[in-house]
């Protein structure tokens, strides 16, 4: 899955004659960990015209009264206040104290202020809520940290959060993912300013790749929810669907367990991690199904059935479009990237019996050799037409015989300016 701009530029305004392209604004706040406020200072901040990378002119701003204490204790004083937002041609939120405050309202009008003038506004990880406090992620895609994807979404229904990408560039408006992503974000800044070569040269010296392999933050996902549903009768619903993973239930079952009807727990489910239950169970099932196949060495046949999909076909189609891979491709790749041998997992309990003669020992082979010549295909035509017809995008049916209509991939509204797709 590329982390390039996951739809084509907004509409943008023309900048101010006051703000100038080359300015940099970082706004920085109190309580912000010092690791996502450095990366902008680093990428914007430091004269690399001997390696070929254009300078920039950095303005570090403090979005309240100072000083700034962050992480470790440390204090910051920044050199200028708002108002010096108002000559910058780009403006970065690296960070956000607490995803729970509001932000100050005078930080707030003044990049409203500045979107209207034209100036680019990127949000860096737990920035995007100041961005979206703002209202100008209203109606756009956008993404964050993982881990608060889902209050980002709770918080901000008008916006259209992903949190499978790295960063996400829509025009005027670009965010990102957690931590070292705001790397990744403000390495594709200087690529589409001044293109791949200074971008590239950029990433040397940071000694950072200029360009992240495929996979997004789908990777770093894991079971989490808001801390918020932990004290809610629904987390007790919650703990046991994780528990049984391995079996065939859907959210009705999910549902009946919380005494609640399908629209009630639906209702009331969303509004606690802002998602939908089924979205989310389908999401911890591809979550189970990749832990599987990195740590055992069960066929993909297997692998579906440990996680409660119907069939092998539906966990294809899910796992390919939350992850962008095939269940075999996927495996290959971390095989090859961590160095672990084939059969140094895991194996199915029919592989572990212990049986006499030869004739047991190769039905035994022949049982699980059976499985592999369905992950080959995987990749050819039955794959691709297994593939096709789970797809709950297009109105198909889903692993429970019921149309799949909250799958775990945002589908964004067609908006603006962009045209769907990613860049290779």
């Amino acid at each position: 899955m590329s982390q390039e701009p996951t739809h084509g530029p907004g509409t943008t305004r023309k900048l101010a004659a006051r703000r100038r392209r080359e300015i940099v604004a970082v706004l920085l706040f109190g309580g912000g960990p010092i690791f996502e406020s450095s990366i902008p200072l680093s990428v914007f901040g430091i004269d690399r015209q001997d390696a070929g990378v254009p300078r920039y002119r950095l303005l570090v701003c403090a979005g309240e009264e100072g000083p700034l204490r962050t992480t470790g204790g440390l204090e910051l004083t920044a050199p200028y206040g708002l108002e010096a937002l108002s000559r910058a041609g780009t403006i970065v939120v690296p960070a956000w104290r607490s995803i729970t405050q509001p932000p100050p309202s005078a930080a707030l009008d003044a990049l409203r202020r500045a979107h209207e003038e034209g100036a680019r506004i990127i949000g860096l990880c737990t920035g995007a809520f100041v961005l979206a406090a703002a209202g100008l992620l209203d109606g756009r895609p956008a993404t964050t940290h993982w881990m608060y994807a889902p209050t980002l979404a709770k918080r901000y229904p008008a916006v259209h959060v992903d949190p499978r990408e790295l960063f996400v560039d829509d025009g005027d408006i670009l965010t990102s993912a957690g931590t070292a992503a705001g790397i990744d974000l403000c390495l594709h800044v200087v690529r589409t300013d001044h293109g791949a070569e200074a971008a590239g040269a950029l990433a040397r010296r940071l000694v950072v790749p200029p360009r992240r392999g495929n996979g997004g933050q789908e990777r770093y996902l894991d079971r989490s929810l808001p801390e918020e549903i932990g004290t809610d009768p629904l987390a007790e619903v919650v703990a046991w669907a994780l528990e049984h993973l391995h079996e065939q239930f859907d959210v009705e079952t999910l549902a009946a367990r919380a005494y609640m009807s399908r629209r009630t727990f639906d209702r009331r489910f969303r509004s606690l991690t802002g998602s939908a239950p089924l979205q989310w169970l389908i999401t911890q099932r591809v979550l189970q199904a990749q832990r599987l196949l990195e740590t055992s060495d069960y066929s993909v046949d297997e692998v579906a059935g440990r996680c409660g999909f119907r069939s092998p076909v539906a966990l294809r189609g899910h796992f390919r479009r939350q992850l962008g891979a095939s269940p075999a491709a996927y495996r290959a790749a971390y095989r090859a990237r961590t160095g672990r041998p084939e059969g140094g997992g895991e194996r199915a309990p029919e592989a572990h019996a212990d049986q006499a003669g030869t004739e047991s020992a190769a039905n035994c082979t022949a049982h699980t050799a059976r499985p592999e010549r369905g992950e080959r295909g995987d990749r050819g035509d039955r794959g691709d037409r297994g593939e096709r017809a789970d797809r709950t995008e297009r109105g198909v049916r889903g692993e429970h015989g019921k149309p799949d209509s909250d799958t775990y991939t945002p589908r964004l509204p067609a908006q603006r300016g962009r045209t769907p797709g990613r860049a290779p």
